[in-house]
């Protein structure tokens, strides 16, 4: 399906008590990032939104970090962890603070054109627990050497463990449920899976370095 078909076929829905007229909010890029055509590294790019790009946000899917945006003549959709919302002089974090900031909740609906009224949803999948396979081919991941500020980082800040199934390394694919921490001024987020802290890319969702 092309790109367009795409973004004609994707409608969005507002939900909750929050009604249409709260349902903008500014917000501000933190880094530079894709913005793509729907929530998930799986949909096509719509193009790249610079870093300190003013925002307006529609709002957030639940349980996800996908946020939808009007940016730099774009309309699609960025991570949450990379937008910036001020408040009260405060700069906040749209993934660390959606309740305080009364970020709306909307939901993605994606009509199927090959089945006539079929609609797919984005939600976790029920594998979510599963790390993906190590790509093949042209989708191999190339182990990154982080500098060592990157690693004295995650120490002063753990995060909470994951449990996963599946083999901690680099190539990996984390699910969609897995929260990723970012790292300031630096491309790379980080978890921990399995209780070894693991760098990844956030927009592939992909281990490339694994603490070992």
């Amino acid at each position: 399906m092309s790109l367009k078909k795409n973004l004609l076929l994707a409608s969005l829905v507002v939900l909750g008590g929050a009604g249409l007229a709260q349902a903008e909010m500014s917000a501000t890029t933190a880094t530079d990032m894709e913005v793509r055509s729907g929530p998930g590294p799986q949909y096509p790019t719509v193009g790249m939104a610079t870093r300190g790009s003013e925002a307006t946000l529609d709002g957030c899917i639940e349980g996800s970090r996908w946020c939808r945006v009007d940016v730099n003549g774009m309309r699609g959709w960025v991570y949450a962890e990379y937008l910036n919302v001020e408040q009260n002089g405060n700069t906040l974090i749209v993934e660390e603070h959606r309740d305080d900031l009364g970020v709306p909740t909307i939901t993605y609906q994606q009509t199927d054109p090959t089945s006539t009224g079929s609609i797919q949803t984005a939600q976790p999948s029920a594998n979510d627990e599963l790390l993906g396979p190590v790509g093949q081919g042209d989708g191999d991941v190339v182990a990154i050497t982080p500098p060592s500020e990157v690693e004295t980082y995650i120490t002063e800040n753990p995060a909470d463990t994951v449990q996963l199934r599946g083999d901690v390394v680099v190539g990996a694919t984390l699910p969609e449920s897995v929260i990723v921490h970012r790292i300031p001024d630096y491309q790379y987020s980080y978890v921990e899976v399995n209780r070894q802290p693991v760098l990844v890319d956030p927009e592939t969702r992909r281990i490339v370095y694994v603490y070992r």
